[in-house]
């Protein structure tokens, strides 16, 4: 009687025909498909379907930066063993993103996009209120206060001092 050793799936080599390659969603998860060699982009869309449980429609494969066609197949879109697939879900409709608007009081505008941004506050200003003095920030004397500090540990750090004895 032949003895034989249990061979592990994981260890068990692929069949001559097929081929391994891993796909990776918009989350950053990746994960590995056993798929046939000749298999069209159409196909795999179906089985990443199942096995997402996304539908099919909604599903677009991207491979070195480009969509990848349904009707062509792995090979001729240069697909080959242990290859990264790229899963991009398309973003559905609705509503644009609000602008943001300027947090002073009755102000309309928009705010400016990381200069509007005040780091004492945290709102969000136009041109005409982001600096601290223009939108009467809480945090202005605090500022300040900081600001003196920081020009008198410069001042402390720069001066000349006598050297006794020469």
């Amino acid at each position: 009687m032949p003895s034989s050793s249990p061979i592990s799936p994981s260890a068990s080599p692929e069949p001559a025909d097929t081929m391994q390659i891993f796909v990776k969603n918009v989350a950053g998860d990746m994960f590995p498909m056993t798929v046939p060699q000749d298999l069209s982009i159409r196909n795999l869309r179906t089985l990443l379907s199942l096995r997402t449980s996304l539908p099919e429609e909604d599903l677009r494969l991207v491979y070195a930066g480009k969509h990848l066609s349904p009707s062509s197949t792995l090979a001729e879109s240069n697909i080959y063993r242990e290859s990264t697939l790229h899963l991009a879900v398309p973003l559905r409709g609705g509503m644009p993103p609000k602008k943001i608007r300027c947090t002073y009081k009755d102000c309309k505008e928009g705010a400016q996009r990381i200069i509007g941004d005040c780091g004492f506050c945290n709102g969000h200003f136009c041109g005409k209120h982001r600096l601290l003095e223009d939108h009467k920030c809480d945090g202005l004397e605090d500022c300040k206060k900081e600001s003196h500090d920081r020009n008198a540990a410069q001042l402390n750090a720069e001066r000349t001092q006598v050297i006794k004895g020469i």
